[in-house]
């Protein structure tokens, strides 16, 4: 079997979350306007386009003062990616084993103590349920610091105090205008507090293969391919004639479930009641008839299966997801690959979503605030630091201005997609995704509306409503206080 790069991949699975609602203004009352009204609305919108173009880096790029912290940070992961991103991009960061990042290190005289505790199973979030309450209360060496929270429970914990305010920590909007909205609105609480920052976004498009384009549509340029691909009807003709030829659309019914999610009207619940959104419906019928006619398959993402499209042989048209799918996971070092040869591309696709977001939320009872606000701050606010993280690294990080620099640049390229800066497309679709309709129940009912509608579209389960009906089941047995 081939190896391909799978750190994190369990707890990338179910980093997906709903999102995207349509909205209406109350226009049962009109009001003339004065040109004194006019003229200061414009003023007005004058200074905040201002403030977007001149984010406040000057507390991110100056020399903090943690004279006043304790002497160990604590932070809690689910993996080792942050640990690894601290020890390369933090200025001064000095590692205690440089070839392990999870050993921990200094940061002047504090000590950084990295406590990694996997996503599976939910033993991470058990572990920061059986230690948050109680923060405040540990000895000062021992409590939590700084924890990490991913989109699919992120609200769990910004509702409630046990996540501090970013303007507790000293961090004010002038300092936050650079980061992508959606970032800042899925940490935002009930109350409006912004309860976290998140170092990288993860704007998602389609990613197709550079050789199938050309078979299949006669060219692998990405103007033509967005229109083989730009709605969903246009989408199903195209893989028709995918089929035709011996190839899948995409490799499981979990790629475009994590699009459609993204693109909902309704959260999961409203008033205590369960809402399945029109638009899952709309996936349910469309998966249904693609499964049945071969365009696509109904293995888990990161199964065998769903990677072997990562080779010619798989035979997989494209996959959805962000920048990192390409250079981290889709096994770009083995010569062998689509990505090794340079042999995919991207475009927007259908409709916009996101991927894989994580977030630093400072806990309740840190002794080590000064530090917590300076990690964050370097992480998403100094775009010089950003801009160098986003181009070593390829990732896409949440600063814009360190995106718009890397994708106007002639010179960058991302050799798995054959010399395309994808930067250039997944900026546009960062500022076009909404994650309003988000809630505490996302995991739950994900997880159960997957495993409801595999059975449907295997032909365990005779329709959908039966489908569906398993589906409210599932979930009320997980949340008792639901109905539908």
């Amino acid at each position: 079997m081939r190896k391909f790069k799978k750190i994190a991949a369990l707890s990338l699975v179910l980093a997906i979350g709903s999102s995207l609602a349509a909205c209406s203004g109350d226009t049962s009352t009109t009001e003339s306007t004065t040109e004194e009204e006019v003229t200061e609305a414009t003023e007005e919108d004058t200074v905040e386009d201002t403030e977007e173009a001149t984010a406040d880096e000057s507390a991110a790029t100056a020399k903090a003062d943690f004279s006043t912290d304790g002497k160990v940070l604590n932070i809690q992961c689910f993996d080792d990616s942050f640990a690894s991103r601290l020890s390369t991009y933090y200025p001064g960061y000095e590692a205690n084993d440089p070839n392990d990042v999870t050993a921990g290190g200094k940061i002047g005289d504090v000590e950084v103590n990295f406590v990694i505790t996997p996503n599976a199973d939910n033993e991470y979030q058990n572990k920061l349920d059986q230690l948050l309450p109680y923060n405040a209360e540990a000895a000062e060496d021992d409590r939590i610091d700084l924890f990490l929270v991913e989109d699919d429970y992120a609200l769990k914990y910004v509702n409630t105090d046990l996540t501090l305010p970013v303007a507790d920590l000293g961090i004010v909007d002038s300092e936050l205008v650079n980061q992508y909205k959606y970032t800042k609105d899925m940490v935002t609480d009930h109350n409006g507090n912004m309860k976290g920052v998140a170092w990288e976004a993860t704007p998602g498009a389609l990613i197709y293969s550079r050789d199938a384009a050309i078979e299949i549509l006669g060219s692998d340029d990405p103007d033509t391919v967005q229109e083989a691909v730009a709605d969903w009807d246009t989408f199903n003709e195209t893989a028709k004639r995918v089929a035709d030829i011996g190839f899948s659309m995409t490799a499981s019914t979990d790629d475009t479930l994590r699009v459609f999610l993204d693109n909902v009207s309704s959260p999961w619940v409203v008033d205590g009641k369960i809402v399945v959104d029109g638009n899952l419906k709309k996936w349910a019928v469309m998966t249904k008839e693609q499964v049945d006619a071969n365009m696509t398959g109904t293995c888990d993402a990161w199964s065998d299966d769903w990677t072997a499209g990562f080779y010619p042989e798989g035979k997989v048209f494209c996959y959805f997801g962000p920048v990192w799918l390409v250079d981290s996971f889709m096994c770009d070092d083995d010569p062998l690959s689509i990505a090794g040869q340079g042999g995919w591309g991207i475009v927007e696709g259908p409709q916009n979503f996101t991927w894989g977001d994580t977030w630093m939320c400072a806990a309740n009872g840190t002794d080590n605030p000064a530090l917590v606000a300076d990690i964050m701050r370097k992480f998403t606010v100094d775009t010089e630091m950003m801009t160098d993280f986003a181009k070593n690294d390829k990732k896409f990080v949440n600063n814009k201005s360190a995106m718009d620099v890397l994708a106007a640049d002639k010179t960058y390229r991302d050799d798995a997609l054959g010399g395309q800066n994808a930067f250039d497309i997944l900026k546009e679709c960062a500022d076009k995704v909404d994650k309003i309709n988000i809630s505490e129940y996302d995991q739950g009912c994900i997880e159960s509306f997957k495993a409801a509608m595999k059975d449907y579209f295997e032909g365990n389960t005779d329709s959908y409503e039966d489908a569906l009906d398993a589906f409210y089941k599932s979930v009320t047995a997980k949340y008792p206080e639901l109905t539908y």
